[in-house]
């Protein structure tokens, strides 16, 4: 993070930033796409594109610095993809084993280990880690655009713990559910994608 370049991110107008991620425990995170070419990139070279991540401490929380955001920057040669999809396949590709750690300890209990026996907690963690895999499974192959980034606690509460009515009538059993029609809509084309899934490994 250059001078020249941290100016250029301080200078994006609020309306560009773009939402990338407001579920971290005390940060949000957001990216714009910066026009910049360093001063000694060759001028017969292709442009790179630059993406901007400002990461915010939430309201009354400063970094170690005694600021209250910092700025990051992607550079990539990818125009395929939009600046939230190109960062978040950045963080899917490399380094992001601290994420991992950090879902799977604390979201999934293996921050918690039920004994005080070695092998008793290293098949604890190994459960854990499976639980972690499927449900990266289940985004990626099952669940609605929307999901794909979501950490097990939202995915808790968008499909695992949905509240509902059960009600016999006219000799049938009737799950009502109070969510909006669209997301009943998604949750049924997950379900069918899952069921196609199992049918074709059987």
């Amino acid at each position: 993070m250059t001078r020249e370049l941290h100016e250029l991110c301080c200078a994006v107008p609020q309306d560009q930033w773009q939402l990338v991620d407001d579920e971290r425990a005390d940060e949000t995170v957001h990216c714009a796409e910066l026009q910049f070419t360093p001063g000694d990139w060759p001028k017969d070279a292709a442009p790179l594109r630059y993406v901007a991540v400002r990461i915010r401490k939430r309201q009354g929380l400063l970094f170690a610095s005694g600021c209250e955001q910092k700025f990051l920057a992607v550079v990539s040669n990818r125009y395929d993809k939009s600046a939230v999809e190109l960062l978040r396949w950045h963080w899917e590709k490399a380094g992001t084993i601290e994420h991992i750690h950090d879902v799977s300890k604390n979201e999934l209990g293996a921050g918690t280990p039920p004994s005080s026996r070695f092998g008793a907690n290293a098949a604890w963690y190994r459960l854990c880690l499976i639980t972690y895999n499927v449900l990266s499974a289940m985004k990626a192959l099952a669940l609605p655009p929307n999901l794909s980034s979501a950490r097990p606690k939202k995915l808790r509460f968008a499909l695992f713990n949905l509240a509902g009515k059960l009600a016999s009538h006219a000799g049938e059993l009737i799950l009502r559910v109070s969510q909006a029609a669209e997301r009943l809509v998604n949750l049924l084309v997950a379900r069918g994608r899952l069921l196609a899934l199992a049918a074709a490994q059987a």
